[in-house]
């Protein structure tokens, strides 16, 4: 197991991200979702690395193996994390790929440190450019969604994560794709997060204003969205940030849900293949 010491620092010792990294070549970083770990890309990774790439996938704090704090969810946080990780790993030239919250990590970094150490993003079924609904957002979700994530996630942690698995795959209609065994694993990911850290990010990738980010963004980027997305509605996600993006390349895979990187494996492994290699 690999861990790097990050910059920040709770009861004076420095926070530990745990990462894994494989193959040689380009490195393609690859930014989980909530409230999973890296481990939500087991079916990608193989093929990244055996088309010729160094694949390194990392635990945002909070999940999966990485150091729990009991703050810095915010996304300046993350994307500062995610900082660390490219600087202690001297990672140049890299791929940046965010799922769901992931691509919040994406946005946010290029919005503070830039694309100098980057040669292309990817947001997939990604949060940005804005989820709350506001005067100049009215397509957006009511603040109360997300505060009702929080009220459940606090009365019912593992009850409320099996019904948003079940919207995360859209079960009932790719049960000749998915398995009731691999839902459940995705479900002990979640259930294996901090209770803190799951409550946390709610806030982050539900309040967090990404549209100043985007415009930043001034490298060849690839959205990837479904169409039948129940947690993070296309029209108000990966359609809007392809009309910001400068550069994109826009996929929309038709009967998709959030959770595409199950459910329509090869067409988006397909797509992102695609993409890395031109």
């Amino acid at each position: 197991m690999s861990f790097i010491q990050t910059t920040s620092t709770e009861k004076g010792k420095n926070l530990q991200l745990y990462y894994e990294d494989y193959g040689e070549g380009q490195p393609v970083i690859l930014i989980h979702g909530w409230p999973l770990s890296g481990q939500m890309w087991e079916y990608q990774v193989e093929e990244i690395v055996n088309a010729g790439y160094r694949c390194i996938t990392y635990d945002r704090r909070g999940f999966g193996k990485s150091d729990r704090p009991w703050s810095g969810y915010d996304y300046d946080t993350l994307a500062k994390d995610l900082n660390d990780l490219i600087t202690k790993l001297g990672l140049t030239d890299a791929i940046i790929v965010g799922f769901s919250m992931g691509g919040g990590e994406v946005a946010r970094y290029i919005g503070n440190y830039g694309t100098s150490k980057l040669a292309k993003a990817a947001l997939v079924s990604a949060v940005p450019p804005f989820m709350l609904k506001t005067d100049d957002n009215p397509e957006g979700l009511e603040r109360d969604v997300f505060e009702g994530f929080k009220k459940e996630i606090r009365k019912d942690r593992p009850g409320f994560l099996a019904g948003f698995g079940k919207k995360f795959l859209n079960f009932e209609d790719h049960t000749d794709t998915i398995s009731e065994d691999l839902a459940h694993f995705y479900w002990s990911i979640a259930c294996s997060a901090s209770p803190k850290a799951t409550v946390d990010c709610v806030d982050s990738f539900g309040l967090t204003d990404f549209r100043e980010d985007l415009k930043k963004i001034d490298i060849p980027t690839l959205v990837v969205h479904g169409d039948a997305d129940q947690i993070v509605p296309l029209e108000l996600s990966g359609k809007k940030s392809n009309e910001i993006l400068s550069q994109s390349t826009y996929e929309v895979i038709p009967d998709a849900p959030h959770g595409l990187v199950l459910t329509h494996t090869r067409k988006f492994n397909d797509l992102l293949l695609k993409f890395l290699k031109n």
